[in-house]
């Protein structure tokens, strides 16, 4: 959440025990707190807000971990302002990849953020070679799936590949929520780009196995399972409006030119410039996987 004068105020209390930033530029970073600490769902990108959200978790007590649903800046770019708070834990696909980001610069793109959403805090980033020396990355790095337990909690860290090769749910069944990272965009657009759109869909089958009342989506607001159906229908959508192109002989360029769900919805806050720029990006990374090798899946 964010106040009328653009600092960052305290995150929402969604349970007695969980904690959720929606409404600002970047992921919906969270926090829970346990019996023995705190466990951070992905860091805030604007520095100002990583800052205030690592004040407030502290409050609870120790953060015991940092989790990271995914690579990309908008999910990780706040843990170098937790260094120190305890343990990084990365799926090897997030280790691996962290920070790129399809075709932009991720340490400029988090800058331009900063500059637009977070004035006060451009100041608090160091310079890229300082940046990259120590991002805070992975210190417990897992393939398949982990399980942590902190206190009274337990929680699940299932891999859910498809919007990214490491991406994560995290699924606390005591607060009866998931935590989906991006494989779920709540009322706001997809960014498809380079994932996996059949691996996407599988992923989201298995959420919707999951017995939560909450569920916290990458990007947009709180929502519940029906949200799964929902995302389900977008990726779907896009699939068939661009395996229509091919058959109708469209090129690359027709296809990126006349294919756009910018109508279905805005773009998560601070996006608005770049809805262009996702409708391109989705309907050629698209275009690509159905015309190239074994171009039958996405």
């Amino acid at each position: 959440m964010k106040s009328t004068d653009g600092r960052p105020r305290p995150l929402g209390r969604l349970t007695p025990n969980m904690y959720v930033e929606t409404g600002t530029r970047g992921c919906d970073p969270s926090f829970v707190v346990t019996s023995d600490g705190v466990v951070v769902i992905d860091t805030p990108q604007l520095p100002t807000h990583a800052l205030a959200m690592r004040q407030q978790a502290e409050s609870h007590g120790p953060v015991r971990y940092i989790v990271n649903t995914e690579h990309h800046v908008d999910h990780i770019f706040g843990n170098y302002f937790f260094a120190g708070a305890g343990l990084v834990v990365h799926h090897q696909g997030v280790f691996d990849n962290f920070m790129t980001v399809y075709e932009l610069d991720p340490f400029a793109f988090a800058v331009t953020a900063a500059e637009h959403d977070d004035p006060e805090g451009v100041h608090l980033i160091p310079e890229r070679a300082e940046y990259y020396r120590d991002p805070n990355k992975g210190d417990i790095v897992f393939t398949g799936n982990l399980t942590l337990r902190l206190g009274e909690h337990t929680f699940e860290l299932i891999h859910t590949p498809g919007h990214t090769p490491g991406q994560i749910a995290v699924h606390v069944p005591e607060e009866r929520t998931v935590f989906t990272g991006d494989t779920i965009f709540s009322g706001c657009q997809t960014w498809l780009m380079n994932s996996d759109v059949d691996q996407w869909l599988r992923s989201l089958d298995l959420i919707a196995t999951l017995d939560v009342d909450h569920v916290v989506p990458g990007h947009g607001a709180i929502t519940t399972l029906a949200a799964v159906r929902e995302q389900r229908a977008v990726l779907l959508g896009w699939k068939s409006a661009v395996a229509d192109a091919v058959a109708k002989g469209w090129s690359r360029e027709e296809t990126i030119q006349r294919v756009t769900f910018a109508d279905v919805c805005r773009t998560d806050v601070g996006l608005d410039h770049l809805m262009g720029f996702i409708q391109a990006e989705n309907a050629g990374a698209l275009y690509d996987s159905i015309t190239g090798p074994g171009g039958a899946t996405c």
